[in-house]
């Protein structure tokens, strides 16, 4: 089984927000293959998905996003995941609004919630799908930025973007990392 866990926080008053497109993808993934109810468990909120005979579990940690790897370190123990068989989703405020970079393990790159998983399981090694939202202007801090719903002009980009992110996750769950990294990641990043 894969799990698939899409970063956020709780509550009406996040939808929308920049910090939430993790568990905008996710419930876009969900769409995809049908998938509308969902459960709460694990300190989330869980649904299952078929893509063909594999099994994918999804995750939503309604823990708020720096105690994330709680609800996370839950799933992994419940279900014996091997960490290869996790990907987090979540926002990441160093690529450009709309990127897309898949990675097979590395640091948090002061992203909270993907810290507190780290810390959490104890080890880096699982995959990631970042989704840029941008830097904030002049003035604003993170903390505000990642609270802010996205600009109207940013938003047929992140519609794109969204798209390409379910495509991703497909990709990860079907034929692994390396293939998905291959197919969506591009080329020009700030951080390759």
């Amino acid at each position: 089984m894969k799990v698939i866990v899409g970063l956020g926080n709780p509550g009406k008053k996040y939808v929308g927000t920049r910090h939430n497109i993790g568990f905008e993808a996710l419930i876009a993934f969900a769409g995809r293959f049908g998938e509308t109810s969902w459960k709460t468990k694990f300190d989330a909120e869980t649904a299952e998905v078929l893509i063909g005979t594999d099994r994918v579990f999804l995750a939503a940690p309604q823990t708020y996003m720096n105690l994330s790897g709680r609800s996370v370190r839950r799933i992994v123990d419940f279900f014996q995941v091997d960490l290869s068989d996790l990907l987090l989703v979540h926002d990441d405020m160093n690529l450009e609004t709309g990127r897309l970079r898949i990675r097979a393990s590395g640091s948090a790159g002061g992203q909270k919630g993907l810290q507190n998983t780290i810390d959490q399981l104890g080890s880096n090694e699982f995959a990631r799908l970042r989704i840029g939202i941008g830097r904030p202007p002049q003035g604003i801090s993170g903390a505000n930025f990642v609270l802010q719903r996205f600009a109207k002009s940013e938003i047929p980009v992140m519609e794109e973007c969204l798209a390409r992110s379910v495509s991703a996750m497909e990709t990860w769950a079907l034929q692994g990392v390396d293939a998905a990294m291959n197919a969506f990641n591009q080329s020009g990043s700030k951080d390759e």
